[in-house]
């Protein structure tokens, strides 16, 4: 499942870098992200907080001396292989309520995830997102900004670094 939720999101990530889609790349792109959220709760139990498994242990704690006490009383009725099958429903139900507990505290509500759900309509709606890369502002800034504040002489830096970017920069 982890390995199905990681390779859909990679999938994803590779089609975001194609230069151009058509609607089936945008659908298969709607199906690698859908398919991440379907199997995306494997990572739940990694992503909780401290503040989360705090509250979460002693509950967890108490609910199995209930249910360890409940055993206990039912001892004396039942017969060891019966035990054992109520030991197994009642550890599976602590799983399951430990994991419904941590999903309710931890939902992958966060911007990173956020932002892929908008990717298709935004491409759909201003094209290739490679369209609009940041490259060349930043080798501008580099090359204006950096380079001029390492040949200068640290003195009076905003003044010099506006002449450096004039003369280097052709205006019409």
């Amino acid at each position: 499942m982890a390995l199905k939720s990681v390779g859909v999101l990679a999938d994803f990530s590779l089609m975001t870098q194609y230069r151009s889609h058509t609607l089936d790349t945008l659908g298969y792109m709607e199906r690698y992200l859908q398919t991440f959220h379907q199997t995306k709760d494997i990572f739940l139990e990694f992503r909780t907080s401290k503040s989360t498994r705090a509250e979460v242990n002693p509950q967890d704690r108490e609910l199995w001396r209930l249910m360890a006490k409940q055993i206990a009383q039912e001892a004396h009725h039942i017969s060891a292989a019966q035990r054992r099958r109520q030991a197994d429903q009642n550890r599976l139900q602590r799983v399951n309520w430990r994991a419904d507990l941590i999903q309710r505290e931890n939902p992958f509500n966060f911007i990173k995830i956020y932002c892929l759900s908008h990717f298709v309509s935004h491409v759909r709606r201003f094209g290739s997102i490679l369209r609009y890369s940041t490259e060349m502002g930043e080798l501008a800034h580099k090359e204006q900004i950096k380079e001029g504040y390492s040949r200068s002489n640290k003195n009076k830096l905003p003044d010099r670094s506006c002449r450096t970017m004039a003369a280097s920069t052709p205006w019409e």
